[in-house]
Protein backbone atom coordinates (compact mmCIF):
# COMPACT_ATOMS: atom_id res chain seq x y z
CA UNK A 1 0.00 0.00 0.00
CA UNK A 2 2.83 2.36 0.85
CA UNK A 3 4.44 1.73 -2.54
CA UNK A 4 1.21 2.66 -4.33
CA UNK A 5 0.89 5.87 -2.35
CA UNK A 6 4.57 6.67 -3.00
CA UNK A 7 4.07 6.07 -6.74
CA UNK A 8 1.04 8.34 -6.90
CA UNK A 9 2.82 10.98 -4.82
CA UNK A 10 5.87 10.85 -7.07
CA UNK A 11 3.71 11.28 -10.19
CA UNK A 12 1.83 14.20 -8.63
CA UNK A 13 5.10 15.74 -7.48
CA UNK A 14 6.54 15.44 -10.96
CA UNK A 15 3.47 17.08 -12.47
CA UNK A 16 3.62 19.86 -9.87
CA UNK A 17 7.29 20.51 -10.60
CA UNK A 18 6.71 20.58 -14.35
CA UNK A 19 3.78 22.97 -13.92
CA UNK A 20 5.80 25.25 -11.65
CA UNK A 21 8.74 25.31 -14.05
CA UNK A 22 6.53 26.06 -17.05
CA UNK A 23 4.69 28.74 -15.08
CA UNK A 24 7.98 30.34 -14.07
CA UNK A 25 9.17 30.32 -17.67
CA UNK A 26 5.94 31.91 -18.94
CA UNK A 27 6.22 34.61 -16.29
CA UNK A 28 9.84 35.27 -17.21
CA UNK A 29 9.07 35.44 -20.94
CA UNK A 30 6.25 37.92 -20.33
CA UNK A 31 8.53 39.97 -18.08
CA UNK A 32 11.23 39.97 -20.78
CA UNK A 33 8.78 41.16 -23.41
CA UNK A 34 7.63 43.94 -21.09
CA UNK A 35 11.18 44.98 -20.16
CA UNK A 36 12.35 45.16 -23.77
CA UNK A 37 9.40 47.39 -24.66
CA UNK A 38 10.38 50.08 -22.13
CA UNK A 39 11.60 53.34 -23.65
CA UNK A 40 13.65 54.80 -20.80
CA UNK A 41 17.14 53.38 -20.39
CA UNK A 42 17.10 53.80 -16.60
CA UNK A 43 13.74 52.04 -16.28
CA UNK A 44 14.87 49.26 -18.60
CA UNK A 45 18.09 48.71 -16.62
CA UNK A 46 16.28 48.56 -13.27
CA UNK A 47 13.61 46.28 -14.74
CA UNK A 48 16.30 43.93 -16.07
CA UNK A 49 17.82 43.71 -12.60
CA UNK A 50 14.42 42.95 -11.10
CA UNK A 51 13.78 40.36 -13.80
CA UNK A 52 17.08 38.61 -13.08
CA UNK A 53 16.25 38.53 -9.37
CA UNK A 54 12.75 37.21 -10.08
CA UNK A 55 14.13 34.53 -12.39
CA UNK A 56 16.70 33.34 -9.88
CA UNK A 57 14.11 33.20 -7.09
CA UNK A 58 11.50 31.40 -9.22
CA UNK A 59 13.82 28.80 -10.69
CA UNK A 60 15.75 28.14 -7.48
CA UNK A 61 12.52 27.70 -5.55
CA UNK A 62 11.35 25.19 -8.15
CA UNK A 63 14.57 23.19 -7.80
CA UNK A 64 14.37 23.39 -4.00
CA UNK A 65 10.79 22.17 -3.97
CA UNK A 66 11.61 19.32 -6.34
CA UNK A 67 14.49 18.03 -4.24
CA UNK A 68 12.68 18.59 -0.95
CA UNK A 69 9.61 16.63 -2.04
CA UNK A 70 11.68 13.85 -3.61
CA UNK A 71 13.63 13.38 -0.39
CA UNK A 72 10.47 13.37 1.73
CA UNK A 73 8.76 10.84 -0.53
CA UNK A 74 11.62 8.41 -1.07
CA UNK A 75 13.40 8.48 2.31
CA UNK A 76 13.46 5.03 3.86
CA UNK A 77 12.70 5.30 7.56
CA UNK A 78 14.77 2.82 9.49
CA UNK A 79 13.73 1.73 12.97
CA UNK A 80 15.97 3.01 15.77
CA UNK A 81 18.75 0.67 16.82
CA UNK A 82 18.36 -1.38 20.01
CA UNK A 83 21.66 -0.18 21.44
CA UNK A 84 22.21 2.94 23.52
CA UNK A 85 23.78 6.16 22.39
CA UNK A 86 27.20 6.05 20.80
CA UNK A 87 28.60 8.97 22.76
Amino acid sequence: MKMIIASVASILTTLLIVAMTLGAMFILVQATEYVTSLESTLERASAMGAELLLGVILLLSTVWLATHLAVRIFTIKEPPSAGGSVV
